[in-house]
């Protein structure tokens, strides 16, 4: 099944990361291993390969030219090393400080870095993409998506499985140096891996919308 960005809230990008696959590996290979989620900020040549035309192109192909990365997130599953998500939306962002604002908290602190939950326009201003290192057929936890459910806005816990059953669902299935583009604020979920290699995927945040003052995005 082909997927529609707009009509379905993600798309397969098949190939795109191709080109420098290698560096990513090189990014890998100095990241700690054995992380479920691993938060990256300050990390060396992390800045450099996000500025990458080829990158930065995907990005600003579905939220224009000012489209700047503002989280990245490193996921590694293994068979020593495996997990299961279940259905959720994205909601909160990284930022450099805490600040009272009308509209924004709670407040919560991941790996060190500080998150917010921002009024849900914000997430809905937002697209993710993800780039996959290993393969991903279906016994490697594929990432599903609900579609379409990027366009109900924040959808309340109780009312979550409701919704992927109303919506359906949609395995995004990769090769390496594919890339899944998506609405932020999909709903998605992956099931522990059955597999007995990686899969290893950079997941990277983008936005055009500024923070309002005092706030600001924590960034790469």
């Amino acid at each position: 099944m082909t997927l529609d960005f707009e009509r379905d809230g993600a798309a397969h990008l098949a190939g795109a990361a191709a080109p420098f696959l290698a560096r990513l590996h090189a990014l890998a290979a100095v990241l700690p291993a054995g992380r479920a989620g691993l938060r990256l900020h300050g990390v060396e040549g992390l800045a450099e390969l996000l500025a990458l035309d080829a990158l930065s192109a995907m990005a600003a192909g579905y939220l224009g030219p000012s489209a700047r990365p503002v989280r990245a997130i490193w996921f590694d599953k293994s068979a020593a090393n495996n997990w299961a998500l279940g259905w959720h939306q994205d909601r909160t962002i990284a930022v450099r400080q805490q600040a009272d604002f009308p509209g924004y908290g709670p407040w919560s602190t991941k790996q060190g870095l500080l998150h917010v939950e921002p009024p849900f326009a914000v997430i809905e201003a937002m697209v993710t993409l993800r780039i996959h290192l290993d393969p991903v057929p279906e016994d490697n936890a594929p990432l599903l998506v609900a579609t379409g459910s990027h366009r109900l806005g924040r959808v309340p816990e109780a009312e979550i499985a409701a919704a992927v059953t109303a919506c359906g669902t949609v395995m995004c299935l990769a090769e390496a140096g594919d890339v899944w583009a998506y609405h932020t604020p999909i709903l998605h979920a992956s099931a522990a891996s059955s597999a007995a290699g990686h899969r290893r995927v950079l997941q990277l945040d983008y936005t055009t919308f500024d923070l309002p003052a005092p706030l600001e995005w924590l960034g790469i």
